[in-house]
């Protein structure tokens, strides 16, 4: 009885089979490794990289993201058309194993048969709707790619090469189940024909060609369907199917450094003789694995504020770039190849990265090949940017204004410069912008009346304060940005200070993150999280007043440290009711002034931020809330540029803060 609950795993091919079958397959196998450590030898043309630290956490973490296909999922419906596939066709690769394991492991050596009664069943059924849904899911893929192809989406030999394969290897496996079925199981009265329904369902339309033909299908079929496997094999690291190797392994060897950190060179290393990236050898073996690891699904250039503005920037471009340049041309010149327009239109507001479902690390490639043309052929992206550049070595500040004049905008607020008495509850950072910049010293006041409002001691540096260096370093000038950072970690180190707090997301960005690896060690928190815990503890009081706004996640709150609802929650307590634009928190659209951009003239395409205002405009609100003051001065322009004035007004959270304070007895 128990046989009937069974299957013979070599029905009608015989176990003659064995030896030219696994010679085959260990020959395909052979030629796999053999690709795959052609492309490995190229990846070492790269510079070294420490990505193998906690390397059993690492593999845990990348099993998990795999089998879980949460960064795909990330896109609804094509993830969603992957994933299933992914678990589709996993189910089959594990049923396909476990036949292995009895076939000729269990069964020979030990006597032992485990498919077999009831959980033979489930194994049939489960496979069965496993590959359906494979079949099905690999049909809508090839609908979306090949008839309703979104924009930008390529398609190319290797795609016709996967669709077709898989789709040969899962229609011949159903048509050697429903050849055997139809011989051994449609008139054998078990019901067990019941638990494989789609082999029964090409059983019952094959059924009528007689024994004879249908051993001679299921014979012939069976030799294919091992062919266009071993095929599979084969062609794994010559295709886009070797994403299934590398996107596993660029899990493993993801950069697990908080979020945005960027290599801090050694500008003293005698050894060196260039600095950033012009060619492949520069880049690390890491960066030569993304660009072998990307799949060119255009996620990241969808989210690109650069490429949706008519800039020559698409990250998915850069990465094949690279991609092809280290296997076909190790020695061309990466930035001419990609172009010099397309590099100095990055924001690195990370939209790309974060998308990215192969954790390719786009943005610091960027900055290493901007480095390269500061550092190395002194080219700028414009003389304006030659121009902020010398005024911050003079002055310590882009905008060309005295640096004795970097404390004026405290007059008045009973502010204490450390100079003075350095026993303060919190350094304010002020930042350029808000230093000097009429609009944002409006900010900047209105933060210190908040501060004043819970009880905040605060003191300032003023003109020992100094640009954080980050406009400056994201454009690849790393000289003088570490020359800055030692002037601003010896003067705050030197006062002994315990707590910054600054409302400029790149001057926490770089104090909080980049500083650290110069010897910084001090608390900094950026003034969101800063007031929303004075507002939960009761020392600051707001009398909540309605109104309706929208609000702008700056990449350097939002993507680059996951803040996102503090901003909001201090929106709620002074009454505001948030209509959220489109594109928002990790898909928030960038300003345009991130990268450097803020000291840049955009000189090609639409301005970004007028496109960002154009979509805070679709809210009807009239109110455009932001944390930044890099944001704040681009919606400025944005509006102005747009023609919203008028229509729609800019303005920074403290301001709306301040104005809702309780008034004090």
């Amino acid at each position: 009885m128990t046989m009937e609950f069974t299957r013979e795993i070599y029905w009608n091919v015989g176990h003659g089979v064995l030896i030219p079958m696994y010679a085959l397959a260990l020959l395909a196998v052979g030629i796999l490794v053999h690709g795959a450590l052609k492309r490995i030898g190229v990846y070492r043309l790269g510079k070294p990289a420490n990505r193998t630290d906690d390397l059993r956490g690492r593999i845990a973490a990348a099993l998990r993201d795999v089998l879980s296909q949460r960064q795909v999922l990330r896109v609804r419906a094509p993830g969603l058309a992957h994933s299933l596939f992914f678990w589709g066709f996993l189910v089959l690769a594990l049923g396909t194993t476990l036949i292995f394991l009895q076939a000729d492991l269990t069964d020979p050596v030990f006597g032992w048969k485990f498919l077999t009664g009831t959980f033979y069943k489930l194994f049939s059924l489960v496979l069965d709707i496993a590959g359906l849904l494979a079949l099905v899911m690999l049909g809508v893929l090839f609908y979306r790619r090949y008839w309703v192809r979104p924009p930008g989406l390529a398609s190319d030999r290797d795609d016709a090469i996967m669709h077709g394969l898989l789709f040969a290897i899962l229609t011949t496996g159903f048509v050697i189940e429903g050849a055997r079925m139809a011989v051994t199981e449609l008139g054998a009265g078990t019901g067990l024909a019941a638990w494989s329904p789609v082999g029964l369902f090409v059983a019952g339309r094959i059924s009528g060609l007689g024994e004879e033909s249908l051993r001679s299908l299921h014979k012939g079929v069976w030799w294919i369907h091992f062919f266009l496997t071993l095929g599979f094999f084969v062609v794994l690291p010559r295709t886009k199917f070797r994403h299934i190797l590398t996107t596993s392994a660029n899990y493993v060897f993801a950069d697990h450094r908080r979020k945005g950190s960027t290599e801090t060179l050694d500008l003293e290393d005698e050894q060196t003789e260039r600095f950033g990236a012009a060619r492949i050898r520069d880049l690390t073996w890491k960066d030569i694995l993304d660009g072998d690891a990307c799949t060119e699904c255009k996620r990241c250039q969808d989210r690109c504020p650069a490429w949706h503005t008519e800039k020559p920037l698409s990250p998915m471009e850069v990465i094949a770039h690279i991609r092809d340049a280290a296997f076909g041309q190790p020695d061309a010149d990466l930035i001419d190849t990609i172009g010099r327009d397309a590099l100095w239109a990055c924001t690195t507001c990370r939209a790309c990265q974060e998308i990215c479902p192969a954790t390719i690390e786009h943005v610091n490639k960027i900055i290493d090949m901007r480095r390269h043309l500061v550092l190395m052929a002194g080219e700028f992206p414009g003389e304006e940017v030659m121009v902020a550049t010398d005024n911050v070595e003079v002055n310590g500040n882009p905008l060309g204004l005295a640096f004795s004049a970097r404390g004026d905008w405290a007059e008045g607020l009973g502010v204490t410069r450390l100079a003075e008495n350095a026993d303060v509850d919190i350094l304010y950072f002020v930042g350029c912008y808000a230093s000097f910049d009429k609009r944002n010293i409006k900010v900047a006041r209105s933060f210190v009346r908040l501060c004043a409002a819970a009880g905040i001691k605060v003191g300032i540096l003023g003109k020992e304060e100094k640009c954080c260096g980050e406009p400056v370093r994201k454009l690849g000038n790393e000289y003088l940005y570490q020359g800055l950072a030692a002037e601003n970690i010896g003067i705050m180190q030197g006062y002994g200070v315990k707590k910054i707090v600054t409302a400029c997301p790149h001057c926490f960005n770089t104090l909080d993150r980049d500083y650290r690896d110069l010897g910084f060690d001090i608390d900094v928190e950026h003034y969101v999280t800063f007031l929303q815990k004075l507002v939960q503890d009761g020392r600051l009081k707001l009398r909540p007043g309605h109104f309706a706004c929208t609000y702008h996640d700056s990449c350097y709150i939002g993507r680059y440290n996951d803040i996102y609802e503090p901003p909001r929650s201090l929106l709620s307590a002074a009454g505001a009711t948030v209509r959220e634009m489109e594109r928002n928190r990790d898909e928030g659209f960038c300003c345009g002034g991130g990268g450097g951009r803020v000291i840049a003239d955009e000189k090609i395409g639409t301005r970004i931020c007028e496109t960002r205002a154009k979509m805070a405009a679709e809210t009807g609100t009239g109110i455009l809330v932001s944390n930044c003051p890099f944001c704040l001065t681009m919606f400025e322009d944005g509006v102005k540029g747009a023609g919203l004035e008028g229509k729609m007004v800019p303005r920074d959270i403290a301001e709306i803060l301040v104005e809702r304070l309780e008034k004090q007895d």
